[in-house]
């Protein structure tokens, strides 16, 4: 795949076309990509490797990018398996080759590789390796989103070496646009790391980055300002939109209408922006992603054993397990005869990290009626004026 970096750099990276599931969890409609990158310079460098499925290809496109030259180093910015699984192999075809990574890493090493240790190279914060024309600058990135993480610099062509920072689902030639997969990305793998996330944006901004060559997804280069824009926003757990996510529960579809009319509610009323989604069915994942993106969430459930239903309990879970923060929260529920579900929800919500719960709160009883349409209008001008 011609993919331009520059003159010294090439993408000898792979796309899967084929996986529909990444990491056992998140679903897949446009494959992935398993990003890799070749420096050529007096000393020849290859930034990271690849997953298992792709090691072959891998190989074909570095044999075809050197044309007869050796490599010098293998950079490893994160030892994932997905990047990391190609180590031993390429450290037997090259057996001159350094393995240039972080001294976290190398305390990892052991766990995921089987090539002698003597063949590392171990850089710290801001640690340089001069290829000749080209220099990288190593900076440690813990967390971003594995502890040993670091990313890399090269000051000749402005080229940030980001490992998983700012990557997407999808292969590099998917035909969509960055943000909504990045998004999903982004909280369901690396969101739980704000803090972290921020501290390598400071660095990175005292940088002239003119590419960022992620290890999964496109490389970016017109659109970094607004990349960096949207991390920011996502990595300080500021709502990206104003409005409101209504994350649904329901068993036997009373509650999915509840929510569909508080939707049509909500949009009458001029609520700036309105998704919903049937935990029951759509993508978890994508719901996560939708519960950080919008500045209110409204949970509509049912109540069930005593608690709320099972995909509620799995959803709040998710949130709490992914740092939800910062953010106001409604409720409503649905019950026979033993309401439970505000309850429950509100213990969950309770373990979060500066959550508001509106005061208003909704309980319905099986079927909609009259007077709770009166409920969810009260409750929807509370929303718009929290959104």
């Amino acid at each position: 795949m011609d993919i331009k970096i520059s003159s010294d750099i090439k993408y000898i990276g792979v796309n899967d076309y084929d996986i529909d599931l990444f990491e056992s969890q998140y679903m897949l409609e446009n494959g992935m990509a398993y990003n890799s990158y070749l420096i050529l310079d007096e000393k020849v460098a290859v930034c990271d490797g690849v997953d298992k499925i792709a090691v072959d290809r891998w190989f074909e496109n570095l044999h075809r990018e050197l044309d007869g030259m050796t490599p010098d180093y293998l950079i490893i910015h994160h030892l994932e398996p997905d990047h990391s699984a190609s180590i031993d192999a390429f450290a037997a075809k090259y057996p001159e080759a350094k393995l240039v990574m972080s001294a976290g890493a190398l305390r990892m090493y052991p766990q995921f590789c089987d090539t002698d240790k003597e063949r590392v190279i171990t850089v710290n914060e801001k640690g340089t390796l001069e290829l000749g024309a080209h220099t990288l600058t190593f900076f440690m990135a813990p967390m971003v989103h594995w502890p040993e993480v670091m990313v890399s610099y090269d000051d000749k062509d402005g080229v940030l070496f980001s490992a998983d920072a700012f990557g997407k689902f999808g292969t590099i030639d998917a035909d969509e646009g960055w943000s909504c997969e990045a998004r999903r990305y982004y909280f369901n793998i690396v969101g739980k790391y704000g803090k972290q996330v921020q501290a390598l944006l400071k660095k990175a901004e005292a940088l002239d980055i003119k590419t960022i060559c992620p290890l999964h997804g496109p490389v970016l280069t017109d659109t970094i300002p607004e990349v960096i824009r949207l991390y920011k926003t996502w990595s300080a757990y500021e709502p990206e939109n104003r409005g409101v996510f209504i994350a649904v529960a329901s068993i036997h579809g009373n509650t999915l209408e509840a929510a569909e009319k508080m939707k049509e509610i909500l949009e009458a009323k001029g609520c700036p922006r309105v998704a919903m989604a049937d935990l029951s069915r759509d993508d978890i994942a994508e719901c996560v992603e939708d519960g950080f993106r919008h500045s209110v969430l409204l949970c509509m459930a049912s109540s069930y054993d005593g608690g709320v239903f099972a995909p509620m309990s799995d959803y709040l879970h998710h949130l709490e397990h992914k740092a939800f923060q910062n953010r106001k929260v409604a409720l409503v529920e649905n019950t026979s005869w033993a309401p439970s579900a505000i309850r429950t929800m509100k213990a969950e919500f309770e373990k979060m990290k500066d959550i508001t719960i509106l005061d208003k709160t909704v309980s319905i009883k099986t079927r909609l009626t009259e007077d709770n349409i009166r409920e969810l209008e009260e409750l929807a001008d509370l929303i718009i004026e929290n959104v």
